[in-house]
């Protein structure tokens, strides 16, 4: 029996998991892949790490996360997201013994306190609304290691013409208010809010998507 989606306010893409492969790079206007290994080296990942990544959508990060750690030595990339045939195209594609997708809403993570060393999340934040931003920041606060660092790329203040162009039709296109949260600057502030330290703005892309890092105070791991 196939699994289902998890019922959630959040925006789902099942409708997309076929083509979703084929319709980002495009998105991405070809630096995907740059992209990817940017968000991935800010994470500072050792190989014996947990990461979880937030809407992993078909799991490109995922794996490319997957691929630095060591499964013997306990390393794991666990993708988590609401729509199942998001999951079971990733399952199928990217799926192996140190790379695991689960059928989970962002909002409501059923993984122990302090279980991951590392959270990452690309362009996830902007299907979600306000209180569903909030309480995926705490539960991702709440499942990280004291020192674990957070790593979330998302639509944010435009920074360009295009950007405010893109940012705008997409908000009225797509009928989401939840873009327009992201354009007025909210990430920042609930992530500190959440508990996180300070974000500091590690890179930006077409003018509307920026790179954040924070971390859990505590521990060993520091942010980059």
């Amino acid at each position: 029996m196939d699994e289902r989606s998890v019922d959630t306010r959040g925006r789902t893409l099942d409708h997309a998991a076929r083509v979703y492969d084929v319709c980002e790079p495009m998105l991405m206007l070809g630096k995907q892949g740059a992209y990817n290994r940017d968000i991935v080296a800010l994470l500072n990942l050792a190989v014996c790490h947990r990461v979880l990544d937030l809407g992993c959508g078909t799991g490109e990060l995922t794996r490319m996360m997957a691929d630095r750690l060591d499964g013997a030595q306990g390393g794991q990339a666990v993708g988590v997201d609401a729509a199942a045939k998001m999951i079971a195209v990733a399952r199928k594609k990217r799926g192996n013994d140190n790379c695991r997708f689960d059928v989970v809403a962002a909002e409501s993570l059923p993984y122990d306190n302090g279980s991951f060393d590392a959270v990452v999340s690309s362009l996830f934040f902007h299907h979600v609304d306000f209180d569903l931003k909030r309480r995926t920041l705490a539960e991702s606060f709440r499942v990280l290691k004291p020192g674990g660092n957070l790593v979330i790329a998302d639509m944010h203040t435009p920074t360009t013409w295009m950007g405010w162009l893109v940012s705008w039709v997409s908000r009225w296109f797509f009928m989401q208010p939840e873009i327009a949260e992201n354009i007025r600057g909210v990430l920042p502030r609930l992530m500190a809010e959440a508990g996180f330290t300070r974000p500091e703005t590690r890179g930006q892309y077409f003018g509307y998507i920026t790179i954040f890092t924070a971390s859990k105070p505590g521990g060993d791991h520091g942010a980059s």
